[in-house]
């Protein structure tokens, strides 16, 4: 019995554990998000720890709790968009499914991170002058990693017969930039949903590396346009 009393009582500590950190958690991006708002509206010279605490309606004490600084703030959000593109490019990298359905979904997935943190991606280039250059130095670390996992998914594609591609250095080159620079001129209030523009630049990605021909659908309704 005292055994049994032993492992329910580590099961209910270990309950409340995880459910604590999903509250540090979220906590700590709901700081990130609002400050990331700020950031981009204010500029990061003008918005303070106390602007940040009373959107959120804290206390600035609370927020060292999770951050020790606001350049630890800044450093977090420009990190954010860097690493999660990271994490799906290595996750679909090995996922199942052709090298055409895998690069698919991994466009659609890459372009909906990049849409949904475009302030984050705009702050990292309005703001490197204040960043870190460790900070600095890690994202564009990360950036070629994702650049070398994208090349290497690229290649085994081409060795497969589904892309036809001359030169993976220069596709990887145009997907991300393609991809990535989307933030400069996305508008959440735009003529195109996150969605759509996913689509299309997935069906952009596949007629890049040789896997389908545009559709006349398309094409006669750019036109339109």
């Amino acid at each position: 019995m005292a055994v049994k009393k032993q492992i329910k009582r580590r099961k209910r500590t270990s309950t409340k554990s995880a459910i604590g950190s999903e509250v540090a958690e979220f906590k700590r991006e709901r700081i990130l998000q609002e400050a990331a708002i700020l950031f981009f509206e204010r500029g990061y010279i003008a918005t303070t720890l106390d602007d940040v605490a009373q959107t959120l309606g804290i206390t600035k004490p609370f927020i060292y709790n999770y951050f020790s600084s606001k350049i630890d703030i800044l450093a977090a959000v420009c990190e954010h968009s860097t690493f999660a593109a990271l994490d799906t490019i290595k996750i679909l990298s090995v996922a199942s499914g052709s090298p055409a359905e895998r690069l698919s979904q991994f466009v659609r997935a890459f372009t909906l991170q990049i849409l949904g943190n475009h302030m984050n991606n705009s702050i990292f280039f309005r703001e490197e002058k204040s960043i870190p250059k460790s900070v600095v130095e890690r994202v564009h670390n990360a950036q070629k990693e994702f650049d070398r996992c994208l090349k290497g998914f690229l290649k085994e594609g081409v060795k497969s017969g589904d892309f036809r591609l001359s030169d993976p250095d220069i596709a990887v080159l145009a997907i991300g930039g393609m991809v990535s620079w989307a933030y400069s001129w996305y508008r959440p209030n735009g003529r195109l949903a996150p969605e759509d523009i996913a689509e299309q630049m997935d069906e952009l990605v596949l007629q890049m590396v040789g896997v389908r021909e545009a559709s006349s659908s398309r094409r006669m309704e750019s036109i339109a346009q």
